[in-house]
């Protein structure tokens, strides 16, 4: 009798867990990105001559012409006054943290997994921060035409 109670602890803890385990990959989150979707902040030009930035989902398996890849490492605190991009490129934060500051004081958070489309190659741009105590690590993906 107690090996078959024990037996079915066993079927039930482990059912709970598969359980819990599933119904939670819905809601996992990898760095700044939520399983199931790949999110972006594009950063563009308006009409106005500012910077703005909107969440867009990105189509896995979708191809783009990239003409490089570069790594880049910035020390905590670094700076960048008002500026536009050299080029639309992807940006993608893998350690560290910054932010970018758009007219009027909107901030965007840049962590580990954030995914940045900059697209603001005109204007008035955007500032470039680092944020916390340890060197932001990116990976740039300028993006061919």
């Amino acid at each position: 009798m107690r090996s078959i109670v024990r037996r079915l602890a066993v079927v039930v803890l482990v059912g709970a867990f598969l359980l819990a385990w599933g119904a939670d990959t819905d809601r996992d989150v990898v760095g700044a990105q939520t399983l199931g979707k790949i999110m972006a902040t594009r950063l563009y030009t308006g009409t106005d001559g500012q910077s703005h930035a909107e969440e867009v989902e990105l189509t896995a398996g979708t191809l783009m012409n990239a003409t490089s890849v570069q790594f880049n490492r910035a020390p905590a605190g670094r700076f960048s006054d008002w500026h536009v991009g050299p080029r639309r490129q992807f940006v993608i934060t893998l350690s560290g943290r910054g932010e970018i500051e758009l007219v009027g004081g909107k901030k965007i958070a840049l962590g580990p997994g954030h995914i940045l489309l900059a697209e603001d190659v005109t204007g008035k741009g955007h500032i470039s921060r680092g944020v916390g105590t340890e060197d932001r690590i990116s990976l740039f993906i300028p993006l061919g035409k």
